[in-house]
């Protein structure tokens, strides 16, 4: 069994992450009497195993809309469809979840696409 920020450490997400995960259904725990929550390794295991694809399927691409192409300014170490999705007008909230980032974590990433 593993406590949330062991599980955090595995997939180097914060541990706010994993409870994310946990209510959208991709991971399910086991409470102790204190209520705290445990994941099995298992589990984990076959999650980590499992291919890893950032892109939610409802933003905007350059393949299903030309104007895109191009349009996203590139920053080392981020995924251009942040960009492409926060020009389109897409919440930091709504970026940061299906990115699997903290709110501050988005905000900051396309802060420094800025001049």
């Amino acid at each position: 069994m593993m406590t949330a920020g062991e599980v955090a450490r595995e997939f180097g997400v914060h541990r706010k992450t994993i409870t994310r995960w946990e209510q959208k259904g991709l991971l399910s725990c086991i409470r102790t009497l204190g209520g705290h929550r445990r994941y099995r390794a298992s589990d984990i295991a076959a999650l980590l195993s499992q291919p890893y694809n950032p892109r939610p399927s409802n933003l905007p691409t350059p393949a299903t809309n030309p104007r895109l192409a191009g349009a996203a300014p590139t920053l080392p170490g981020a995924e251009d469809w942040m960009f492409t999705a926060a020009q389109q007008g897409a919440r930091a909230e709504a970026i940061a979840e299906a990115a699997g980032l903290s709110v501050p974590a988005v905000q900051r990433i396309l802060r420094g696409a800025r001049p």
